[in-house]
């Protein structure tokens, strides 16, 4: 029978954040989500300063998860160059071109500062 490795949570995001700041990605920031969802319970969030620095950042993520007995659930998008998910369960790992952090804004999506959102039923009578 193999034995799987179950790491906590917070050893795995902090292997995650090790692993980020070992090749320079910038402004690394962790939100913590269970609050808002079931799918995860941290996100973390990187930027990359090329698509050739994005795609070794998702590799070496895996690379170091895999060193601890942990399969990624799925890998999306490294070969883009734009924006790379490295899914661990309860950590998911986003790692962004500059543009592309600042186009989907995902700490304020997540953190719930919803200031700037229209509400699609004002001025709607029926």
């Amino acid at each position: 029978m193999n034995e799987v490795v179950q790491l906590q949570t917070e050893q795995l995001k902090a292997i995650v954040i090790d692993a980020l700041d070992d090749l320079k990605a910038q402004q690394i920031l962790t939100i913590d989500v269970r609050e808002q969802t079931s799918v995860t319970d941290i996100m973390v969030i990187a930027t990359a300063r090329s698509s050739r620095q994005l795609k070794s950042l998702a590799t070496y993520v895996v690379e170091k998860v895999k060193e601890q007995g942990i399969q990624p659930i799925g890998t999306e998008g490294e070969n883009d160059g734009e924006w790379a998910l490295v899914d661990l369960g309860d950590v998911v790992v986003h790692i962004m071109s500059a543009e592309t952090r600042a186009f989907y804004n995902l700490e304020k999506l997540w953190s719930g500062q919803f200031d700037d959102a229209v509400d699609a039923s004002a001025g709607d009578d029926s």
